[in-house]
């Protein structure tokens, strides 16, 4: 058996080639890519094509932004000789010099002429502001051929907040705020948001790139990522337009120890056909945005506010000390306290366990009446608060267990002039550099002078409760865990098996697992009443027959189970094969155990996922599953057990046997195996359920779904 040992990094890098066309030269490709982003984002020079000197119009507010940019300014536009002090050339082949970018200001009417007029003028980037509706594949072509980095279309531009240059077709603040932050949205409204937005962290880079056409995300994260003050990358995505590139982007970034802050924005919807196995049912939503966060362990957040206030708590660079991961808040309201505990848990977000000398502490400090916990209520007579909230404050951020500490307090506006909640916070914060926000609840009731005093000292105010908790809870288990599996790929195997794909035998589901390492229950195929009979004698009763004729067995009564001897095979057949056709397989019975759902399936946007869920007749029922991006290490299947509710069943619950979740382990890596070969041959290939008790793991049932065809 012929094998080949490669890392993750490697495979990624072979389906980028894959995609990019047999013998192609990935690594010039990838060079001439960078290149030609480099140019754009770093434009010395620039071409407003449909500069206008009508006030408010779009071609005037791309004037006013190029005016602004350090990049030095050509106009375009055959109706005007100058506008205001600048002249305006009839074309681009009239400027008589060359240019780095040329913003496309125009109808979509007039898109590609210009386009190509920009490519054999030798232009090596563009932004197209417009939909390029009915226009983009031959964009891409155009753009492609010429080997131009192209932003949009449907975008707003970007700000290259390092060397000045701003590419807009819209009027946006200037200057921007500078900062560590790396941001790449596909929502132009939200970009606009965000960069007027005022919170406490500024930009290296904002990029609205849109419907991606030929620059994607992944382009800009590498550019991002060449330059060392990035200190944070944050990312609001529909679609991952190339995702193997991304995942390798991002693993880089996780090197770097940059914190990846990810939006997704509708989930990635899994095929139509994967609706016939129950893993594609399980894997639908937001299932592929979520294993590809774990792969390359960026932080998935739910809106803009948990965004915001993410990026804001980061953007501070105090981190966790090493080994602390809950959180504590400090309150001035019991009530607001209960709440934060409501929300908190609701949200999975743990408060730590203060140590006992911090407890002890505390309680010296507190107005009768109060007690000393986390989530601590300071509020009693209202004395001193300066001195009560600034040295509590002081004691929790230094507490070992402690990962980051908040001021839990509205910060109104104080009409008596009372300072004494932002004077603590500040005192602590030059004190100590464990981590510390203020944590809000109602955005609106935030006074903006004492939020931008906070900030300016370095402390985040989160604005929200809930996204606030989940930021302090993003921030308290950071760095994410990364699987590092390190597979062997069967080459021939892979080969042989792919092959076979393309004439299907569905009774060959359980060969295929079986090659891939999965302890497969006997099976022998029937397809009459004789075959079954001789397959009874030969397995020996009791015994198990199941239908060939439908993907969901149970639910069109395809499946009987402990029968005892010939006479009820016999009439079990015959009333089966009636209903759902001839072909059946028969199979011993399995001894009693925990049944799980493990599988593959193919989703359009990030390729194969492994998915792995409580098993049997209730598997959607019971939403106990976990998604992954393949490979995976045997450590790694079992962190993603770690997660599932069913562990505890699985370890003996009520006095079971424990079952044997090793076994377990090494059916979930031999499916994240079968992936890594054959996850863009098949749409869905899944064992349920996988009988795991504590003999081992065993599978009694598969399902595969070959790409074209469906089979069992």
């Amino acid at each position: 058996m012929a094998g080949r040992k490669g890392s993750a990094r490697g495979q990624e890098e072979e389906q980028q080639q894959a995609a990019l066309g047999a013998g192609a030269p990935v690594a010039a490709m990838a060079d001439a890519r960078r290149t030609a982003v480099g140019r754009m984002l770093g434009a010395r020079s620039v071409a407003v094509v449909g500069a206008s000197a009508k006030p408010d119009s779009f071609g005037a507010r791309m004037v006013v932004e190029a005016q602004r940019s350090s990049a030095q300014m050509h106009l375009v536009n055959p109706r005007y000789e100058r506008i205001g002090d600048h002249p305006c050339a009839p074309s681009l082949s009239d400027l008589g010099e060359p240019v780095d970018l040329v913003l496309l200001g125009v109808p979509d009417g007039a898109l590609i002429g210009q386009l190509e007029a920009a490519a054999d003028a030798g232009v090596p980037s563009a932004v197209l502001f417009g939909s390029a509706h009915g226009l983009r594949d031959k964009v891409a072509a155009v753009a492609s051929a010429a080997g131009m980095a192209v932003c949009g279309a449907g975008c707003m531009g970007f700000v290259n907040n390092v060397n000045g240059v701003r590419a807009l077709g819209y009027l946006e603040p200037d200057p921007l705020p500078a900062g560590g932050v790396s941001l790449v949205t596909h929502s132009g409204s939200a970009f606009s948001a965000l960069l007027r937005s005022r919170r406490g962290f500024g930009y290296r880079l904002a990029v609205s790139s849109g419907q991606e056409l030929v620059t994607d995300t992944a382009d800009y994260v590498e550019y991002a990522l060449d330059d060392p003050g990035t200190t944070l990358l944050a990312l609001l995505m529909e679609t991952p337009r190339a995702a193997p590139r991304l995942r390798l982007a991002l693993l880089r970034a996780a090197e770097r120890n940059v914190p990846v802050v990810i939006l997704p924005v509708g989930g990635s919807p899994t095929g139509s056909a994967m609706v016939a196995a129950h893993s594609g049912a399980l894997a639908g939503g937001d299932a592929g945005w979520r294993a590809f966060c774990d792969a390359v362990g960026a932080i998935r957040v739910r809106d803009l506010a948990e965004f915001a206030d993410t990026i804001e708590l980061f953007s501070t660079g105090r981190r966790c000390r090493s080994g602390a991961k809950g959180i504590a808040t400090v309150h001035d309201s019991g009530a607001e306290r209960a709440l934060t505990a409501d929300l908190a848990h609701a949200l999975g977000v743990d408060f730590a366990t203060l140590s006992e000398p911090t407890v002890l502490a505390i309680e010296e400090l507190l107005d009768e009446g109060l007690t000393a916990t986390n989530p601590l209520d300071l509020w009693g007579t209202g004395a001193d608060t300066h001195e009560l909230f600034g040295a509590s404050l002081r004691l929790i951020a230094d507490d070992p267990a402690v990962a980051v500490t908040a001021l839990a307090v509205d910060l109104v506006t104080e009409f008596d002039g009372d300072t004494a909640y932002a004077d603590a916070a500040v005192d602590v914060a030059a004190a100590t550099d464990a981590p510390l926000a203020v944590l809000t609840s109602i955005p609106s009731a935030i006074d903006r002078a004492v939020a931008e005093r906070l900030r300016s000292n370095g402390i985040a105010v989160l604005e929200g409760a809930s996204s606030g908790l989940a930021a302090l809870g993003h921030l308290a288990s950071w760095p994410l865990p990364i699987d590092h599996p390190d597979p062997v790929v069967d080459q021939a195997r892979s080969d042989r098996w792919r092959h076979r794909l393309t004439d299907w035998d569905p009774g060959a589901a359980f060969d295929l697992l079986a090659d891939y390492g999965v302890r497969v229950a006997r099976s022998v195929a029937a397809r009459s009443v004789q075959e079954a009979v001789s397959a009874g004698r030969e397995i020996g009763y009791p015994v198990a027959m199941k239908t060939l004729g439908a993907q969901h067995k149970s639910d069109v009564g395809g499946v009987v189970l402990g029968i005892a001897d010939e006479e009820r095979l016999r009439a079990a057949y015959e009333e089966m094969a009636i209903r759902l056709g001839p072909n059946v397989t028969v199979q011993p019975m399995i001894a009693d155990g925990v049944e799980i759902s493990v599988g593959v399936v193919h989703d359009p946007a990030f390729g194969p996922l492994l998915v792995v869920a409580a098993g049997g007749t209730l598997v959607e029922l019971l939403d106990d599953r976990e998604v992954a991006l393949p490979p995976l290490s045997r450590s790694g299947a079992m962190r993603l057990l770690d997660r599932m509710r069913i562990r505890a069943l699985l370890e003996g619950w009520r006095g079971g046997a424990p079952a044997d979740l090793a076994a377990l382990a090494d059916v979930i890596v031999a499916f994240a195996t079968l992936a890594a070969e054959l996850g863009d041959d098949v749409d869905a290939v899944e064992a349920n359920p996988v009988i795991v008790s504590a003999d081992g793991a065993v599978a009694v049932d598969a399902l595969m779904i070959v790409r074209g065809g469906i089979g069992e």
